[in-house]
């Protein structure tokens, strides 16, 4: 009895020293990926860049057009959405960035109206205070700082579309090559599939949600009468693939400058229309078109916005719920990490809350 505890103990053991090498493991993985972010950043939008194309790439092939003239298609007509963005976009930005300090005087000075009236109301508050905990002025840096990071990305464009190409050359053979150098290995070939599979129609639906989002932006705030319209639309286009708050966040700044442009009134109607926009998006087009979910409990999606954001900065919130996907998929691979994946996912559907005892 006592040397079966023993084996026991002994298995409990081994499995949580296993466990304890993961995590490890993925510490240092993580300083690495850390240290290497200017070389790893390019290859991920490259990745990114791919998944999403890869859906028209394989609608050419069904077409029987060759697979190097459907990539060199795809690759062309990528080529040409970077040239009209940066030729609709840059004049923009640069109008935008002369612009940010005076709007961020103009801040400075509603929040001086609004402490005088403060005050007038019997509030002891000083300005000093009021910046202190309220800073009118962090989300127009944000939208700069979102804008030159944009910038730095695009600056990278050549190598990303180079290593895209390569990517999406050895797509269509990837599954036989695996098949070739590991054998029968079905099961592991059918779980990798089914997570490209959901990871693809995530990211190209995504996609298309938040191009359809930012062109709505862009029109709103255009009929409107908003400053850099079209800045906007790009921002809310972006930040339409940061989970939970990127909506938000793209929000932000441009209701700030309705209303500091053209009053409260408008402000509240672009306020408004991001609203619309953004509940039509999400609790209507993708989950109609997204299925059952992501496989992700809802605080590691949160969780995950702030840990990638961190190691990789804005490209790493973009791709979070990617990135966080497989890393689930390789722990689920593993009999020693396999809890870590439980707790990444969602929700178990058979479990209730226990009712209270009467």
């Amino acid at each position: 009895m006592a040397m079966k505890e023993s084996r026991v103990t002994e298995g409990v053991q081994q499995r949580w020293a296993r466990s304890m090498m993961i995590v490890t493991g993925l510490v240092v993985m993580v300083a690495g990926m850390r240290a290497l972010d200017a070389l790893l950043v390019p290859f991920l939008l490259a990745i990114f860049c791919a998944v999403v194309c890869a859906p028209v790439m394989f609608w050419f092939m069904r077409q029987r057009i060759p697979k190097t003239v459907a990539v060199l298609l795809v690759v062309l007509g990528l080529v040409l959405l970077l040239v009209v963005f940066s030729a609709l976009v840059g004049s923009s930005a640069d109008d935008f960035y002369r612009t940010v300090p005076t709007y961020q005087a103009r801040l400075q000075q509603e929040a001086a109206g609004l402490v005088a009236w403060l005050q007038a109301q019997g509030l002891d508050i000083s300005e000093k205070t009021l910046s202190e905990y309220v800073d009118p002025g962090a989300a127009m840096r944000l939208a700069s700082r979102m804008l030159s990071g944009l910038g730095g990305v695009l600056t990278n464009s050549f190598l990303i579309i180079i290593t895209m190409v390569f990517i999406l050359l050895e797509a269509s053979t990837f599954r036989t090559k695996l098949q070739l150098a590991f054998g029968d290995v079905e099961e592991t070939l059918q779980r990798f599939q089914r997570f490209t599979e959901g990871v693809k129609r995530y990211m190209f639906i995504k996609a298309l949600v938040s191009l359809g989002t930012g062109l709505t932006v862009a029109l709103w705030l255009m009929l409107l009468g908003v400053d850099f319209p079209l800045l906007w639309g790009v921002l809310a286009f972006l930040l339409n693939f940061v989970p939970n708050i990127g909506s938000i966040i793209a929000a932000v700044p441009a209701v700030l400058v309705a209303y500091l442009q053209l009053g409260t009134g408008e402000a509240l109607l672009a306020a408004l229309g991001y609203l619309v926009v953004n509940l039509v998006a999400g609790n209507v087009v993708e989950p109609r078109f997204m299925g059952r979910g992501l496989g992700l409990s809802t605080l590691v999606v949160f969780i995950s916005l702030v840990f990638w954001g961190w190691v990789f900065g804005p490209v790493g919130m973009v791709l979070s719920v990617p990135l966080t996907m497989t890393v689930k998929l390789a722990l689920e691979g593993n009999d020693g990490a396999r809890w870590l994946a439980i707790l990444l996912g969602p929700e178990p559907p058979d479990t209730d809350e226990a009712e209270p005892q009467a």
